[in-house]
């Protein structure tokens, strides 16, 4: 029986300790978040496509993984996709299933790895939250935008309880300078009875 890494996933406290556990997982992650019911990739993809229904607009899947959220955006309708993770296992898992144009390493010590306005829109798709990538990620994200931009992402019930990670979406929102097109709380992982908020923010 393989090892079981989701329960271990929350516990996570720096970012080298997270790409080194995504890295141990990689192997076994489809199967385990599937056995967990993981929507949260369609759930984004079909709200993104809802508000940018642009095949050929250029879309960054940041924190990739091993793929799942590149399908769920092709399945959306999404067909200019480049990928973006810090696992180098992961990102075997993502090269595999061909959803992606380009495919980057995320250098976890990079403070901008993502060209200011190359992209209409960016995901972060099961990224944002405990044990994953800190509140900070959210600027980051944001500051890579261009006016008009959006930013699709997710909060699971982890990050819904920690005012790092909703501080960080009204201070955008409060201030004017992201504006919220579309929020809807739903299942995330049934199997773990875990939900979700799902976003699309414009930035402003």
């Amino acid at each position: 029986m393989s090892d079981k890494f989701l329960a271990k996933t929350y516990g996570l406290s720096s970012a080298e300790e997270t790409r080194d556990h995504y890295d141990k997982w990689a192997a076994s992650y489809e199967s385990e978040v599937a056995e967990n019911g993981y929507v949260t990739p369609g759930r984004i993809a079909d709200a993104l496509w809802s508000k940018l229904p642009e095949p050929q607009t250029p879309i960054l899947d940041f924190g990739c993984g091993t793929g799942l959220s590149g399908l769920a955006l092709r399945g959306a309708g999404f067909e200019v996709i480049d990928g973006m993770d810090p696992s180098s296992e992961m990102l075997e898992g993502a090269r595999a299933k061909s959803a992606y144009r380009n495919l980057h390493l995320l250098d976890i010590n990079d403070p901008t790895p993502i060209a200011k306005g190359a992209y209409k829109a960016i995901t972060a798709i099961g990224v944002l939250g405990t044990g994953a990538a800190p509140p900070a990620t959210f600027d980051l994200l944001m500051n890579a935008l261009d006016r008009g931009d959006m930013l699709a992402f997710s909060y699971n019930d982890h990050a819904l309880a920690d005012r790092g990670f909703t501080g960080k979406l009204n201070e955008w929102i409060d201030c004017g300078a992201a504006r919220l097109l579309f929020r809807e709380y739903g299942p995330h992982l049934p199997g773990q009875d875990m939900g979700a908020d799902v976003y699309v923010l414009e930035k402003a």
